[in-house]
Formats: C-alpha cells, sequence, structure tokens
C-alpha cells in the first residue's frame, strides 16, 4: 500500500511540481517537492476514505433532506482546495522549513531544540505512546483556538463561513475561510513547534484530526452512545454546536476530536437533539454565495467589526 502512494506521489512530482516549480523560479523547494505530493496524495486517499465512510452515513439516516443541495458544491470546493492543496502545502513544506530553521537557529546559539520526549524522559522509546500524546494536546489547544473564534466578533466574522451552511454534510468540515485557515495553521505549528513533532508526523496528526471531525459534521442521525459520546466526539454532539446559533442558544461543544475539555470546562452539553444549522445572523452570501462571495463577504465583515472596535 505504501508504494502505491509513493508511486503515485512520485508521478505527481515528476509531471506537475517540478515542471511548474521549474517555471515559476522555486526549485529551492525541489527537496521538500516529493514531501509535497506524497501528503497531497494521503490527502486525497482520506477524502475517498471520509466519502466512503460518510456517504453511507447519511443516507442511512439523514438529519434532513434537502431538495437542492447547489450548497453543498461549494463546500466540496473547499474540501478539494484544503486536502489536496493547501493542507500538504502548509503542514508539510512550511513546517519542514520552520522547523529546520528553528532548530538550526537554536543550535547556533547553543540550546537544545524542544521536544515532547525531552520534557517527559519517559516517552523515549513509545513512539505509539508520543503520538496519542501529540493528538491529545493538539486537540486540546484546538479546543481553545475554536472556542475563541466565537469570543472575539472579528474572529467569529471569519468563522462564520464555516457556521452559515444550512446544509450541512461531511463537506462542511473544511468550509472555512482561507484567513481562518491561516490563524488555525499559525496556531497548530506554534504548539507543534513547542513540543518538537517531528516533520513527516505533524500532517499525518493533521489529517488524522481532520478525519474525526468530517465524521462528526455528516448530517446523520448517530450518537456512540452515553459513554462513546464522552470519549469521540459524535455527529451528534456536533452538530449541537453548530445548532445553537440557529437556535439561539448558548454556545456549546467546540471540541474537535475529544469531549473531554467540554467536560471540563463546562461547556459540553449532552442533552441536545439534531438542531437545525445555519447562522441567521449571516449575510446570505455566507450560505449559499460562491467561494469568492463567501471570503469576499465574510473579509467585509470582519473589517466592519475592527471598525466598530
Amino acid at each position: 500500500m505504501t508504494g502505491w502512494f509513493d508511486a503515485a506521489a512520485g508521478w505527481l512530482q515528476e509531471s506537475l511540481l517540478l515542471p511548474a516549480m521549474y517555471g515559476l523560479g522555486l526549485m529551492e523547494w525541489e527537496d521538500v517537492s516529493f514531501g509535497w505530493a506524497l501528503f497531497a496524495v494521503y490527502g486525497m486517499a482520506q477524502v475517498v476514505v471520509t466519502f466512503a465512510l460518510c456517504v453511507p452515513l447519511e443516507r442511512w439516516r439523514p438529519v434532513e433532506h434537502w431538495p437542492d443541495s447547489k450548497a453543498v458544491a461549494v463546500d466540496v470546493l473547499y474540501t478539494f482546495i484544503s486536502r489536496v492543496g493547501l493542507l500538504p502545502l502548509v503542514t508539510f513544506v512550511l513546517f519542514y522549513k520552520l522547523q529546520v530553521g528553528l532548530n538550526g537557529f537554536l543550535a547556533d546559539q547553543g540550546f537544545v531544540p524542544p521536544t515532547l520526549e525531552r520534557l517527559i524522559p519517559g516517552l523515549l522509546g513509545h513512539q505509539v505512546v508520543t503520538f496519542l500524546l501529540y493528538v491529545i494536546i493538539l486537540d486540546f489547544t484546538d479546543y481553545w483556538r475554536h472556542r475563541l473564534s466565537h469570543v472575539f466578533n472579528w474572529w467569529y466574522a471569519l468563522h462564520a463561513v464555516h457556521h452559515a451552511q444550512r446544509q450541512m454534510t461531511f463537506w462542511s468540515d473544511d468550509r472555512n475561510h482561507l484567513l481562518d485557515d491561516v490563524i488555525a495553521f499559525v496556531w497548530f505549528t506554534v504548539i507543534a513547534l513547542l513540543i518538537g513533532i517531528p516533520p513527516m508526523q505533524f500532517p499525518l496528526l493533521v489529517l488524522l484530526l481532520r478525519l474525526v471531525e468530517s465524521v462528526s459534521h455528516a448530517n446523520a442521525r448517530l450518537s456512540f452512545g452515553w459513554l462513546g459520546e464522552r470519549l469521540l466526539v459524535s455527529p451528534r454532539f456536533h452538530r449541537a454546536h453548530h445548532g445553537v446559533t440557529a437556535a439561539g442558544y448558548v454556545s456549546v461543544n467546540y471540541g474537535a476530536l475529544l469531549p473531554w475539555w467540554d467536560m471540563i470546562f463546562g461547556t459540553a452539553d449532552f442533552s441536545r437533539s439534531f438542531a437545525a444549522t445555519g447562522d441567521p445572523t449571516a449575510e446570505e452570501a455566507l450560505a449559499t454565495g460562491s467561494y469568492v462571495e463567501q471570503h469576499w463577504v465574510a473579509l467585509r465583515r470582519m473589517v466592519r467589526e475592527f471598525g466598530r472596535g
């Protein structure tokens, strides 16, 4: 299986990436182009796996039926841009360059680059446990990133692109303003650099988190049961988060992968049923506009919020 991914990445690198990089004068990135191609292939594979998993779920027990699902088509575009294009670029190429540069700078200054194993020596030689700790730490920090995006009006102006969708499906997970994605990348990168996540593991961690998030956005009447929903975010648990804006409730359930942080910090609500989604305060273009329209309207809204102080 790994050989197939390597072969596909090699073809992508030689046929598309290298010619494009040569034409754009970016051949100094040649040494990491295969990694970029490889994680683009992984991203495409993840889209296929998510599709194969979520489509049957949504057809089996859909929460809603819509006579017209044109708004979902824009979410599909968001997904392919994020999973196959931008996500591999920012989570491998840029993170790799940043980590190499940071480690080189620290070494020149006589400091040892930070790693989780150096902080907790007992983790040495236990790669699986270390990987799981990476997942828990990244999910904890993402809880606070997500929660803060609902606190600051200028930030929510961007995040409203995600919440404006009234036809939420598994495609809606990647429905984010590019600037909001940039903030998330900077947030993740700072944490990842502080705990020394290896460059080859960082994209895999992001892909794992995004896979679970895609399932949690599915238009499926699916719960994991009393215990399961306290171990992993389910579609029912996360739909309560998207439904609160439409229903006018206080926002809850910010967790992306683990509901633990909502339980610890008092934002968990396991009682709400499968509410309708959407944001009545958002402009109609954020719900049904094109990819470009949604970005422009959200950016204009953010500038307006800054103007209000």
